[in-house]
């Protein structure tokens, strides 16, 4: 259930829509709530993403199969199991707990012809890359499925605090549809209200060297990148100083996400401080790199850690730094934590590797992408396989379980060279708690795509990546079809796959660890 929030009155409203992964509090927001309290600006953040799939979760709904009605009948019971720390010795209980909330979702969405998901989004009608269709979703936001939870939901929230702007975070494509619907609404309803948008959807566009903003007459103010300082200003305060303020969950405090505790998602830093992988869309967008203090992270977590229990801190970093390892090493967390590293020398050191245990490390996502040396140098990846087995050794002897990140399809891979990343796969299979297994999507406006035949992937002028023609002739295609009738069907691979979390993905892989 939503928290009934009523400060009398806030400077703004800051809203994250629906449909992301219900597992924790929305981090974005939180930092932006932190920030401007610490700059005394009276604010409410609100999740109406879990607040959304609360209600979508209470609508009756016209169901024929078993499995449907099954899912309709255990709601409670499937939700209260991925609460429980006890489904999650049971793999297979937690997989049917998912499978039938998931499918009372999808049954809900199917009666209003969307295909709509725990984690996803997708409108029949309308794309959210099509700057055309989000505007109709504005235009007519009575036919969004949130709509009747929405229109109450934001005019209570509206007449309570009296603000004079409202803030959306627009993280993802799936969210893209909902948050112009209630773009829309508060246009029509509340004409007075200054409407903000920003996000890392609306960064990525906005990188776009071709951008022009087709949002102009129904939204006020976007804002890429980091958003604080320019959200200051708007709000006529003075964003001078570089002080850091923790972000600020206190308004999720009494939420109930799906997850077997109470995760903290942190931020160390913004952008990648590696910055060189080719194809990466940080490095196509600009996107600078800031990293807070070590002694800084530590202070505010403790801060945090001080405010309400948590069970596991997510740090959201493109890459956690050596620096910050390093210290976290040093001076242990009192909780556990997880997060997105590179392959880097400290972690050749097996103490080092059995002192970030100790620290409470868990869990470290690594991007390998290849099993070979010539293609990872192509992508500038700055890493080799003889570094990345060392590394898999030591993570598995301190504990530590990985969840690798595998890519296919780049410009400088073949079968030949698929095959080899399946053999080095294999070889290290012991050493490999999870597997992401991605197909390669061109940015569109990245360097390295300049010298490749490009062609429409998905239709709309918001695109941000494109197909190609593979220049050494391994088309999307021929990939899919290797993924699925060799490498997934490997016997030592296969056990891999299968232990990864379906939906929650990584975002869940830590309980199983």
């Amino acid at each position: 259930m939503g928290i009934d929030i009523d400060n009398g009155m806030a400077e703004i409203l800051l809203i994250y829509p629906p449909v992301a992964k219900p597992a924790e509090a929305p981090a974005g927001i939180a930092k932006l709530a932190g920030s401007l309290r610490g700059h005394g600006v009276d604010c409410v953040a609100v999740d109406l993403n879990l607040e959304g799939l609360n209600y979508i979760l209470r609508q009756s709904c016209t169901a024929n199969d078993t499995w449907s009605l099954r899912a309709l009948r255990h709601v409670e019971k499937n939700r209260a199991a991925l609460s429980d720390k006890k489904t999650y010795t049971n793999f297979d209980r937690y997989k049917r707990a998912v499978a039938d909330l998931n499918r009372v979702v999808e049954v809900v969405g199917r009666e209003h012809n969307l295909e709509l998901s725990l984690a996803n989004y997708n409108d029949k009608q309308l794309s959210p890359l099509r700057s055309q269709d989000l505007l109709q979703a504005a235009a007519e936001p009575q036919e969004n499925i949130y709509y009747p939870f929405f229109s109450k939901r934001l005019t209570r929230l509206i007449e309570e605090n009296s603000p004079s702007f409202i803030g959306f975070s627009l993280n993802y494509l799936s969210q893209a549809l909902c948050t112009f619907a209630m773009i829309g609404f508060c246009r029509w309803r509340f004409p007075e209200l200054t409407i903000v948008i920003g996000g890392g959807l609306i960064t990525s566009w906005a990188s776009r060297p071709d951008w022009h903003n087709p949002f102009a007459g129904l939204i006020d103010h976007l804002i890429a990148g980091p958003g604080v300082e320019k959200l200051l200003v708007l709000l006529r305060k003075n964003p001078e100083g570089d002080e850091s303020f923790a972000p600020d969950y206190s308004d999720f405090l009494e939420h109930e996400y799906l997850a077997p505790g109470r995760i903290l998602p942190y931020a160390a830093s913004s952008g990648c401080y590696w910055n060189r992988c080719s194809f990466c869309p940080e490095k196509a967008e600009g996107n600078r790199y800031k990293q807070i203090k070590p002694e800084t992270v530590r202070r505010e977590l403790e801060h945090l850690l001080s405010e309400s229990r948590y069970d596991l801190i997510h740090f959201l970093d493109n890459a956690m730094s050596p620096v910050l390892l390093r210290a976290l090493a040093r001076t242990p967390l009192p909780i556990v934590w997880y997060g997105f590293t590179r392959i880097e020398d400290d972690l050749l050191e097996p103490d080092f590797c059995m002192a970030l245990r100790r620290a409470g490390c868990v869990m470290l996502k690594l991007g390998i992408e290849s099993g070979v040396d010539e293609v990872l140098q192509a992508l500038d990846k700055g890493i080799t396989l003889n570094k990345t087995a060392l590394v898999l050794a030591n993570l598995r002897r301190a504990g530590i379980a990985t969840y690798i990140y595998l890519l296919f399809g780049t410009p400088a891979e073949t079968l030949h060279e698929a095959r080899q990343t399946l053999e080095f796969t294999v070889a290290h299979h012991h050493e490999i708690t999870f597997l992401n297994l991605a197909i390669f999507n061109l940015p569109l406006y990245s360097s390295e795509s300049s010298g490749l035949e490009v062609r429409d992937f998905y239709a709309g002028d918001l695109s941000l990546y494109g197909n190609f023609v593979h220049p050494r002739g391994w088309q999307r295609q021929d990939v899919r079809r290797f993924l699925d009738q060799e490498f997934k069907r490997h016997p030592k691979i296969s056990p891999i796959i299968k232990c990864d979390p379906p939906i929650f993905t990584s975002n869940h892989a830590p309980f199983f660890c």
